[in-house]
């Protein structure tokens, strides 16, 4: 026949839209077009269709061949259409005589100039996507690994374009995906709060975090263990359960996860991200955006940490465009011609310097021998002035740590090894409490049903008409002030916030101007 339809998904956001690719075979001088609001990478997919027909024995047509990738006001890009492109010639041409109806398969795949089926970025959408429209997909075999999350998905996986055809005519056997499964080495090693010196207050701030799913901000000198404490968030959380371990796999899929990342999408337990991006990163980077509209660290970091190191050096448009996704969870990155929405429900840890060198709190009571701070009070209001108030405010915990002196130090090397387990159950314990109460954690409770969930004792209640500390400054903080204090009374196994909870919340709460005593 002259006209052939072969079925295809593409790529916008976290979705895979259907794609029919239309191949027909016309008289004429020899051309080969390819139309359908194609990017560059699907333009170039003719030089690679042509050679990798020619290399698998198969002979191009002569003529006039056009292409069409419908609908045609949907923006497409990437190698992913090379393999239904193919197929629709060699079924146009007679060269591919399947043994059945080829309308319930859909075709992924980057060819190779040899005819290798080379693997693509955001199978997994795209294996979703056909298994909820009940087709079977055909895929490169280095994607077999994306369907560990759908194992109700009929797929079929060949190594080269010519073993795929034999496959279609009966001639061999199709080959069903076998997922590779990593092996321990593959797998991080667990970090754990005992290799963290002292910092008492800067343990149980992280362990409120984890019970509610809060933000937190460190500010202390330089090596007094910030960024220890942030890595260690990740093996507190409980393991994602498997709905939300479908969103990171589509997430990392979508991306372009590295074979290393891949073998680790096979484990039994997908570990939460977490994504630490450089100080000079740009708006696109973290929020996401670029030519076609990729997700960002933040999407990146979606049921994980986002953990922002030296905060006040990022850029104050990327910083003041976190505020949105703190709040909502979500992104809407848009582009000349395309839209896309992408999740963003990340826990936020940052961490930064009292003051440009780091030593400012030592002029407050520091410790002997530590080195004095020689900043003005000009280039300190400076510095905190690159973080905004709205910003600050969106932050639920703000501790101020100092820095390790030798007696922590003695201690810690004397103190035997210590279990996180316990710690793990007891955050573990609080956030299944919170999904009983409300069904979801305290960090994300809206305002208006704040007060109604959170059971306020009689002493609470006072401290909390007192309007002290961050109470007195906006609605929102002390909003935040109540999930915290919520989430510290889960954590005691408490049925109402008491005035120690309160209390306690309010002391991690600290300004950003407050100096170390």
């Amino acid at each position: 026949m002259a006209l052939a339809r072969v079925a295809c998904r593409a790529q916008v956001g976290l979705t895979a839209p259907p794609v029919e690719v239309e191949a027909h075979l016309g008289a004429g001088l020899p051309c080969f077009t390819l139309v359908g609001l194609a990017g560059t990478e699907v333009k170039e997919s003719k030089e690679r269709v042509r050679a990798a027909l020619v290399n698998s024995g198969f002979e191009f047509p002569a003529g006039r061949i056009t292409v069409n990738l419908a609908p045609a006001d949907l923006p497409k890009d990437g190698g992913r259409f090379d393999l239904a492109v193919a197929v629709a010639i060699l079924l146009a041409s007679g060269q591919l005589r399947p043994r059945g109806d080829l309308t319930d398969h859909e075709f992924l795949g980057e060819l190779g100039l040899d005819g290798e089926i080379r693997v693509v970025r955001g199978a997994l959408p795209a294996a979703a996507a056909a298994a909820e429209a009940g087709r079977s997909l055909v895929l490169p075999k280095g994607n077999a690994a994306d369907l560990r999350w759908l194992p109700g998905a009929r797929a079929v996986t060949a190594p080269s374009l010519l073993a795929l055809c034999a496959i279609l005519e009966g001639r061999s056997a199709g080959q069903e995906p076998r997922c590779v499964e990593a092996v321990d080495d593959d797998l991080p090693p667990t970090l754990s709060l005992a290799d963290v010196c002292g910092q008492a207050l800067g343990k149980r701030a992280l362990e409120a975090a984890a019970a509610g799913g809060h933000s937190l901000l460190f500010v202390g000198p330089p090596g007094c263990g910030k960024s220890m404490l942030a890595q260690r968030l990740p093996a507190l959380l409980p393991p994602l359960e498997p709905r939300e371990a479908l969103e990171v796999a589509l997430i990392a899929s979508i991306a372009g996860a590295s074979s290393d990342t891949r073998r680790r999408l096979t484990a039994e337990r997908l570990p939460r991200p977490f994504r630490a991006p450089h100080h000079t990163a740009s708006a696109s980077a973290i929020i996401g955006g670029g030519r076609d509209a990729r997700p960002g660290e933040i999407t990146l970091a979606h049921r994980g940490v986002l953990f922002l190191d030296e905060l006040p050096e990022f850029d104050r448009r990327v910083l003041e465009a976190l505020r949105e996704p703190l709040e909502s969870g979500q992104v809407v990155v848009s582009r000349i011609g395309q839209q896309a929405e992408y999740p963003a429900a990340f826990q936020l840890i940052a961490a930064m310097n009292p003051c440009p060198c780091g030593y400012a709190a030592n002029n407050a009571g520091g410790r002997g021998g530590a080195p004095a701070c020689g900043c003005s009070p000009a280039q300190l209001e400076r510095y905190r002035a690159r973080i905004s108030g709205p910003l600050l405010d969106r932050l639920d915990l703000r501790v101020m740590l100092g820095a390790v002196g030798e007696a922590e130090l003695a201690q810690h090397r004397a103190r035997a090894p210590c279990d996180d387990a316990p710690l793990r159950a007891r955050i573990a314990a609080a956030r299944e409490r919170q999904w009983r109460r409300q069904g979801c954690l305290n960090a994300a409770l809206p305002a208006a049903r704040l007060e109604e969930r959170l059971g306020i004792s009689a002493g609470a209640g006072r401290l909390l008409a007192s309007g002290r500390g961050p109470l007195a400054i906006s609605l929102r903080s002390r909003h935040r002030c109540l999930r915290v204090a919520r989430s510290l009374a889960d954590l005691a196994g408490a049925t109402s916030i008491e005035e120690v909870h309160l209390a306690e919340a309010l002391a991690l709460r600290r300004a950003l101007g407050a100096e170390q005593g």
